[in-house]
């Protein structure tokens, strides 16, 4: 039986797509929920409450450091003051003048044979790879997936910089060859996790914590090869889907598995499910097909019980069918985007 939504807010959001599609979204443990959107050369930042009750401006704006760079997950504080910027060759902390506040510098994440760097900063070589970097809730830290200098054997590394001068105060040598990463921070407030994409080599998976000047850190199997996707603070563990969306599993904060859930065949083909999925709220999460699916009149996304992961049913919207990947925000909420008229759009389960 379908699951009638209610349509809550809609607003007009240039590139707000990689909202739903991307890592443009940013959760704060105080409940803030932010878009950090790229326009241009700079990177504009948006309170989702605010945006909903009508503010059209960005609540902050900074200038990219580096304008020719396009890659890396970028975080900003809690209070929107300081930008912290991944880089190509460095982590980069801005203030909201656009003053630089600290650098960290480390190894090329795209180094080309025989292209020695020229010492022009605003050089980016032509390599794919990135790293990423998150601020801890409390603006005390900033977490980055990094790579040493090809001269040290260009190891990727998981630091914890201190966030007031971008001074290192743990690392963790990691095994991994990315293609990319991306952190999700515990509501907890302590722990961290990271996920990185190496291709088709696969996925590796990391949580840690800080304990003064060390990182306590643990992974999954490497053999289960999922995606990090979110974690609520109604609950202690977090949620993954397989690399190919085979399926969904709720963890316990060591890895444990506590609960899987399966994509629902409408007909001979079994579809799978996207890498975005999550909690609507503690008891409640939701995930889509759209990826896997080219019946535009079908079901694409799906409500399922948050601690069984078994399928309560799929969305039925008041406006037909729609052709969205979900981000839900874990107050009873989710968004999807209209591409065509740059619409985000925020819903809720409609009242029985």
């Amino acid at each position: 039986m379908s699951i009638t939504a209610q349509l809550r807010d809609s607003v007009r959001l240039p590139g707000g797509r990689a909202l739903v599609n991307g890592f443009a979204f940013e959760s704060r443990g105080d409940g803030a929920r932010r878009a950090l959107l790229q326009n241009g050369h700079e990177l504009e930042v948006y309170d989702l409450h605010e945006v909903f009750e009508g503010e059209r401006a960005p609540a902050a704006v900074f200038a990219l450091p580096w304008p020719g760079w396009d890659r890396g997950v970028h975080s900003v504080s809690s209070d929107g003051t300081v930008a912290v910027f991944s880089g190509q060759r460095a982590v980069r902390a801005v203030g909201s003048s656009g003053e630089t506040l600290w650098e960290y510098r480390h190894g090329c994440w795209g180094p080309q044979v025989g292209h020695p760097h020229t010492g022009d900063e605003q050089e980016v070589c032509t390599g794919l790879e990135h790293g990423s970097c998150r601020v801890s809730d409390d603006g005390r830290l900033v977490w980055a997936h990094v790579v040493e200098p090809e001269e040290r054997g260009g190891r990727e590394c998981w630091v914890v910089l201190d966030a007031r001068d971008g001074r290192e105060s743990a690392r963790l040598p990691l095994d991994s060859a990315a293609a990319g990463s991306h952190h999700l921070s515990h509501p907890d407030g302590v722990h961290m996790g990271l996920c990185i994409g190496m291709g088709q080599d696969g996925i590796l998976l990391h949580w840690a914590r800080r304990d003064g000047e060390r990182l306590t850190a643990w992974d999954l199997d490497k053999t289960t090869d999922r995606i990090l996707t979110d974690v609520h603070a109604g609950h202690s563990g977090f949620l993954t889907v397989e690399h190919y969306g085979a399926d969904l599993e709720l963890h316990a904060l060591d890895g444990t598995v506590l609960a899987k859930g399966e994509p629902e065949a409408a007909d001979e083909d079994t579809p799978c499910w996207d890498d975005g999925c999550g909690f609507v709220d503690a008891d409640t999460v939701i995930a889509s097909t759209v990826e896997s699916d080219d019946d535009p009149e079908r079901a694409r996304h799906w409500l399922l019980d948050a601690r069984t992961l078994e399928i309560r049913g799929p969305v039925a919207y008041p406006t037909g069918p729609v052709d969205s990947y979900v981000r839900p925000l874990g107050d009873g909420t989710w968004l999807t985007y209209d591409a065509g008229a740059e619409t985000l759009n925020r819903w809720s389960e409609a009242a029985s």
